[in-house]
């Protein structure tokens, strides 16, 4: 299920286990705190934590035995495991039998940021799965827009969208924007495009973008106005150079294969959204002329690296390269 459909879920009674599995920390946390305020009673008894990185071999049978344990003077008893990883042997070896006849006292909450190798514990009957991965731009803006509404504060749509977009649809940052426009505002207030403009910053790697989006357009104001920007807040010319390689190697790749965005997107780490806009952005520069882009950028980093240049000169003629060869 989507992290989004935790909340009606747990309305229609406890799972025996539940994987918490993406990489958006915020949804991570909150649907944990979902399922503990639901069904917790006195946590300081009847709940217990586990690193999974240490559960190997004989910890097994200690991590089983307390998920067999009875609750004291509670309907339920809750364990927490993170990063949580087994292989199939040992899924096969020491979970399956708990797995299958799972004690009706207990939850049992599997924290995971990623999908490793071992076991696909979500494909297990016993597992319900909550998506935790960052949702698309369109579910965060509207995340916002009624997170604000509620709060009493009307927000336009292009201001949400701004939202989202600045903070790369990372929750744990949205949230804390949110909140910070909410107070900025005040009840019965308002927030517009401009306002988000002027309060949110936006995450270096949104500014990466904006700046490669100036390419395609062969926008030079654009292009140095956002290169000058992150140079002023941290950045130096050879991580602009090697941000703007590695993001148009990226175009290259996406516009080159004959794989769909979903597939994309799970080989490269992105949201299924980004594949689909880099793809835009990569069909607009075209293939020829990001072919040579790429071998110009990756050039100039070794003759950087090597000494051969200096950062200065290197990023002058990148901008060179980028916006008039």
């Amino acid at each position: 299920m989507e992290y989004t459909q935790l909340k009606d879920d747990i309305k229609a009674g406890a799972r025996g286990i539940y994987l918490l599995e993406g990489d958006d920390a915020y949804f991570r946390m909150h649907a944990e705190e979902q399922i503990k305020r639901a069904f917790s009673e006195l946590p300081e008894l009847n709940y217990a934590t586990y690193d999974g990185a240490e559960i190997k071999g004989g910890a097994y049978s200690a991590f089983t035995a307390a998920l067999q344990a009875f609750p004291f003077m509670a309907e339920k008893r809750i364990i927490k495991v993170t990063e949580f990883y087994p292989s199939e042997s040992d899924y096969e070896k020491h979970l399956k039998p708990i797995f299958d006849d799972f004690p009706p006292t207990t939850i049992l909450i599997i924290v995971n940021s990623q999908s490793k190798k071992g076991v696909d514990l979500k494909r297990k009957k016993a597992v319900a799965y909550v998506n935790c991965n960052r949702s698309d731009e369109e579910t965060v803006a509207r995340w916002a827009y009624i997170t604000m509404k509620r709060a009493g504060v009307a927000a336009s749509a292009e201001a949400c969208q701004a939202i989202a977009a600045f903070c790369l649809s990372d929750m744990a940052r949205v949230s804390r924007e949110v909140e910070k426009l909410i107070e900025w505002a005040g009840e019965g207030g308002k927030v517009s495009f401009a306002d988000v403009e002027e309060l949110i910053y936006k995450d270096a790697d949104y500014r990466v973008y904006e700046m490669t989006n100036s390419v395609s357009r062969r926008d030079y104001a654009s292009f140095v106005a956002i290169a000058d920007d992150l140079l002023s807040k941290g950045f130096d010319e050879n991580a602009l150079i090697a941000s703007l390689s590695s993001y148009l190697r990226n175009l290259l790749y996406i516009l080159s294969s004959d794989r769909s965005d979903a597939q994309l997107a799970t080989e490269l780490k992105m949201k299924e959204y980004g594949v689909k806009k880099s793809r835009e952005q990569a069909r607009a520069i075209g293939a020829a002329r990001l072919s040579s882009l790429v071998s110009a950028t990756y050039s100039l980093a070794s003759a950087l690296k090597s000494g051969e240049m200096t950062a200065e000169s290197a990023f002058t003629v990148a901008v060179a390269q980028v916006l008039f060869a």
